[in-house]
């Protein structure tokens, strides 16, 4: 049996300052609401991405310290700026302002190498955590994060504590 092979295109809407508009009357199948970013959205695991999974990894086990960078002491946005920043990628130091950077993903479509967002402050109404992750596939997203209680650590989305805090996920790698 002869399978059909059929040519399909996925139009995916958002905002974003490099917009190109196409004319509809020269591309028939594309109406005048519809915007294609000039920018790809990566759609298999980097090797930046990996470098970077990998980098943080070497904290694994490092103690929780509030605004710790080091070996001697790390926090969640400190183990993500840090192995962001050993390959040229400048985050804010802040969980909170980090959560403006890059763009939206579903959980469903994470992959290595995006941000998890958490409120885990349960009087403040704001993102107080974040996450790299480390492991995406169907039904088992890992990330490796600084907790205060247990320091660097590789947790999974399906812990209940961290389903729950879960706001979103974004990707920050271009």
């Amino acid at each position: 049996s002869s399978k059909k092979i059929t040519k399909s295109t996925t139009v995916i809407n958002r905002t974003h300052k490099n917009v190109n508009t196409i004319d509809p009357k020269t591309e028939p199948n594309i109406t005048a609401e519809t915007e294609i970013s000039s920018e790809p959205i990566r759609t298999t695991t980097s090797n930046l991405a990996t470098d970077i999974i990998n980098f943080a990894k070497q904290f694994d086990g490092v103690r929780y310290r509030y605004g710790g960078t080091t070996k001697a002491g790390m926090d969640c946005s400190g183990l993500v700026t840090t192995a962001f920043s050993a390959y040229n990628i400048s985050l804010p130091r802040s969980s909170r302002d980090m959560a403006k950077e890059g763009i939206p993903v579903k959980v469903e479509d994470v992959m290595e190498g995006d941000l998890l967002f958490f409120k885990t402050n349960g009087r403040n109404n704001s993102i107080s955590h974040v996450g790299l992750v480390v492991t995406s596939r169907t039904g088992l997203i890992e990330f490796i994060h600084a907790s205060t209680s247990a320091g660097v650590i590789v947790s999974s989305l399906a812990e209940r504590y961290w389903y729950n805090a879960f706001v979103e996920a974004r990707r920050v790698i271009p």
